[in-house]
């Protein structure tokens, strides 16, 4: 019987992270025959020219006789079946990279096959690494095999080659730490001999075909994306090809490039990525190649090359993401500019009141923006150091016209900002300067992630989930009417805040929002009113405007409005109103103080908010429907659980931000970010300057959450109950009152008193229980509480000095009736929250139900029929009665009349 035995292999043309990739699987599978393939690359070739007999490669020739039971690919899905192979060997695949969408099919960069997995794979280790070798060494580290010296040196030429050394936009932490774990002292790398074939030379060969690449390289601009299509004609050439399109692309730096080269009987295209935006594999694998998204190969017979040429320039421009362009991230709408007579201490105080780090010099003539230049921050105060405040700012600027355009690319914009060396640059459109690009919106755009437009299509779902057909349908409407004004619409803060924190798209969102206007909000509004009617409220002060819906006297018109959507019920569907807001920007000319407003950027009005999580935006125009905005870091600080400020002094300029920052702290099991917590304390004693009505409307936001008593405990912690009085405070027991306050409600009391009741007056009964009674004018004016509220505190207050009373078995019906006649109802029912006393909540149950509706048969007309003389006696005596009655002393309207026949006489 033939014996059965277990092969490892890998792709053609292999390179060193396929040939580590070998090694590692034949450490971790030592029964098992690692086989080289017959094409290596040459680097690869003359490194086992001295070092094979380190390592137990064999080739496919020398494999036993028998049949393969088993077969382990690595860095590829698929490999050429050496002798031995049978119809049901076993795979298991090792492969980093991701399959062909739509496949399960992957490949090696060179290898212009794509194949799906085999029909007999019965394991597939995966994962996002730079480099394939990262999985193998990581399978090493945890089963914990020794690695001697020549292996971890190919290990580490695995990473190092796959990655750029750690360069290259693919790379991940994970690889970065299995190239730690090797390079530790005990396994002994060799990085003199990785270096060395890492910049392996090239031949003469070689070298005379980069030369001509490098004179026929076309450099093109597709989708804003900078491609290189380097050919050359080399019949009978047989060397690596790889290693050229590897130097070319170091020496261009492009987006993508692709090698062609005529070999004759055969065209060769070999293709390099450094962005996820181009998929050379996509590309490839259109051609009949194959590979993945940053490293692929292909081969095609009969076809010219400017043929070739525009098959592969349209397949980029179809497959591929567009880049992000300049329109993206600038802040849209007339920045804030100069002439170039303003003097420059002026600047700098524009500069200081407004946060910006320059201002362009322009001049406007017959409706044309001029640029002159720009004027930065540290120019302005070197020049006032310099004494030359007075003089106009055009004497000191950044001369120059460096502008971009709204659909430039951000490879455009890059190029501008480092030839010049501006940090803020003008864009201009027909003329006009419409907005300005910044160094920092472009920092932001070092993750790819970022740009606005790599979300859209996931945003897009979830707002489709989060709404009902007809308000996502309203929202379409907008941003439609929007495009046709030439301004720009979003939904901002809180809502896209939400939707992006409901990941499982489970939750339904209000449409109660905010929706910014880049433009005028009012006349948007007007807009809508035109079309469809409704009622339209200007507030021409903030630029804002509320659209309303529903209104009797002034009906929106449904069936125009909802005409596209088969929805019947559509009109039920609508929102009340919608709130139109101009984007603004704002300043605060001394702390705690209401802003001063006016008209901004989107960006702008961002800036103006409180935190990070709601700073985001969603743009509903139609050619950017689903566009994420994401300044500030907002998403990266909700996926973290973080409330951070946008600017250290947010506290300063806006003290009830403390409040607010502490609500959604604990809304959404966040944590405040360290340093905005340092911020926040440093700012305590600000709230003192905030007006109680801003202090009573964030607290009561507060006692508003599904669990308040979380973010109150959470002030009292951080001292801020105390700085707003010192009798407020929140402790675990009162916690407990407001969890105890919930349930009874849930149980539906039969007090309906308790139902009646706003929660949030309940909450305040509980919070200011514990606060002496002469305390409680001071809170009520602090806090800007109603004088309901305050009537309130104060029977609750009564109610607390009499519960010893109420406590006492042997305290007489008629004085528990005396001690809760003038207690208000609402405060009765919340004694059996403050109180565990059964003998007190007894008395006041037997108070409500019973004690408080017994009277005296006996009226003032009586007693006036008994000869009684009116006056203050009548009140004594039925009070007396009453109590009588309540002490079961008189029984019968004839010892009413005893009781008060005695009194005449004694009178």
């Amino acid at each position: 019987m033939n014996r059965t035995f277990d092969i490892i292999v890998t792709h053609e043309r292999t390179d060193f992270d396929a040939l580590a990739s070998l090694l590692g699987a034949a450490l971790l599978f030592p029964e098992a025959y690692p086989v080289l393939p017959r094409q290596l690359n040459r680097n690869v070739r003359d490194f086992l020219t001295l070092y094979r007999s380190h390592f137990r490669f064999v080739n496919a020739d020398d494999l036993p006789r028998g049949r393969i039971a088993r077969t382990i690919v690595v860095d590829a899905r698929a490999a050429n079946a050496p002798r031995g192979t049978q119809p049901d060997t076993e795979y298991i695949i090792i492969d980093h990279h991701s399959p062909p969408s739509g496949s399960t099919a992957d490949e090696s960069a060179e290898d212009n096959t794509a194949h799906t997995l085999p029909p007999h794979t019965r394991e597939l280790w995966c994962g996002s690494t730079g480099a394939n070798t990262t999985l193998l060494v990581e399978k090493l580290v945890e089963e914990g095999i020794a690695v001697p010296a020549p292996a971890a040196t190919l290990l580490a030429l695995g990473i190092y080659e796959d990655t750029g050394n750690l360069t290259y936009a693919s790379t991940t932490q994970r690889d970065a730490a299995a190239l730690a774990w090797l390079l530790a002292p005990e396994r002994g790398v060799n990085l003199g001999e990785a270096n060395e074939f890492l910049h392996h030379p090239i031949t003469d060969e070689q070298r005379d075909l980069l030369q001509t690449l490098t004179r026929q390289s076309e450099f093109l601009e597709l989708g804003g994306h900078h491609v290189v299509i380097a050919t050359a004609d080399a019949p009978g050439f047989n060397d690596e090809l790889s290693t050229l399109v590897a130097r070319l692309r170091d020496f261009y730096e492009p987006d993508a490039i692709f090698m062609v080269v005529d070999l004759g009987d055969v065209m060769q295209i070999v293709a390099r990525s450094t962005t996820d935006a181009i998929d050379v594999g996509k590309v490839t694998q259109a051609l009949g190649g194959g590979g993945h998204s940053r490293a692929a190969a292909a081969h095609l017979r009969d076809i010219t090359l400017p043929d070739l040429r525009q098959r592969i320039i349209d397949l980029v421009r179809t497959t591929s993401r567009a880049a992000g362009s300049v329109r993206q991230i600038m802040s849209v709408g007339r920045p804030q500019m100069l002439r170039p007579d303003t003097s420059i201490q002026e600047a700098a105080r524009l500069m200081r009141r407004w946060g910006h780090e320059g201002f362009p010099i322009v001049q406007t003539e017959n409706g044309q923006d001029r640029l002159l230049g720009v004027l930065t921050r540290r120019e302005a105060d070197r020049a006032i150091d310099h004494r030359m405040g007075d003089l106009p700012v055009q004497r000191v600027m950044r001369a120059g016209e460096v502008t971009v355009s709204p659909d430039d690319s951000i490879a455009i914009l890059r190029r501008r900002m480092i030839d010049n060396h501006w940090g803020q640059i003008p864009v201009i459109e027909n003329g006009v300067i419409v907005g300005i690009v910044t160094r920092t919106d472009l920092i932001k755009l070092w993750d790819e992630n970022n740009l606005p437009d790599q979300r859209a299509i996931e945003v897009a779902a979830r707002l489709r989930q989060a709404l009902n057909p007809v308000e996502h349908f309203l929202l379409q409407r907008l941003g439609a009417e929007v495009e046709r004004m030439h301004y720009a619409v979003y939904v901002v803060g809180g809502f896209v805040r939400d939707l992006m924190l409901d990941r499982a798209g489970a939750r339904r969102l209000s449409l109660d929002v905010d929706i910014v206007i880049e433009g005028d909000a009012i006349e948007f509004a007007r807009r809508m009113q035109a079309l469809y009617g409704g009622r339209v409220v200007e507030h021409k002060r903030f630029g804002t405007a509320k659209w309303q819906l529903n209104r009797t006297e002034a009906p929106v018109n449904t069936e125009l409005l909802l005409r596209d959507m088969a929805q019947p019920e559509g009109a039920a569907q609508l929102p009340a109103h919608l709130d139109f807001v101009t984007a603004r920007t704002e300043f605060y000319t001394e702390p705690a103080v209401l802003p001063t407003v006016q008209q901004g950027s989107i960006k702008l009005d961002l800036h103006r908010r409180d935190f990070t999580i709601n700073t985001l935006a969603l743009c509903l125009n139609p050619d950017r429907w689903g566009n994420l905005l994401d300044f500030w870091g907002g998403l990266n600080d909700l996926n973290a659980g973080l409330v951070r400020v946008l600017h250290s002094l947010s506290f300063v300029d806006d003290a009830t931000r403390i409040l607010r920052g502490v609500r959604y702290e604990q809304r959404f099991n966040f944590q405040i970010e360290a340093r905005t917590l340092e911020l926040l304390q440093d700012a305590l004693e600000l709230l003192d300057r905030v007006t109680p009505t801003r202090i009573r409307h964030e607290l009561e936001r507060i006692l508003e959450e599904d669990e308040p008593e979380k973010a109150m405990l959470r002030l009292d912690e951080l001292g801020v109950l105390q700085q707003l009085d010192p009798d407020l405070h929140m402790g675990q027991a009162m916690a407990d009152q407001f969890l105890r306050l919930r349930q009874l409600r849930r149980q539906a009391w039969t007090n309906s008193v308790q139902q009646e009741t706003p929660l949030v007056l309940l909450y305040w009964g509980l919070i200011t229980f514990p606060i002496p009674a002469e305390a409680l004018p001071r809170v009520q004016e602090r806090l800007g509480l109603k004088q309901a509220t305050l009537r309130f505190m104060q029977s609750l207050a009564k109610l607390r000095a009499r519960l010893p009373l109420l406590a006492d078995a042997g305290t007489p019906p008629s004085r528990i009736v005396a001690a809760l006649d003038d207690i208000l109802p609402v405060a009765l029912a919340l004694l059996p929250v403050v109180s565990d006393d059964t003998q007190a909540l007894a008395a006041v149950e037997q108070y409500e139900q019973e004690w408080r509706h017994v009277q005296p048969e006996l009226d003032g007309h009586d007693l006036q029929r008994l000869g009684l003389r009116r006056g203050t006696i009548y009140r004594t005596i039925l009070n007396d009665l009453r109590a009588g009655r309540l002490d079961d002393t008189i029984h019968s309207r004839e010892d009413e009349e005893s009781l008060v026949k005695r009194a005449a006489t004694i009178k």
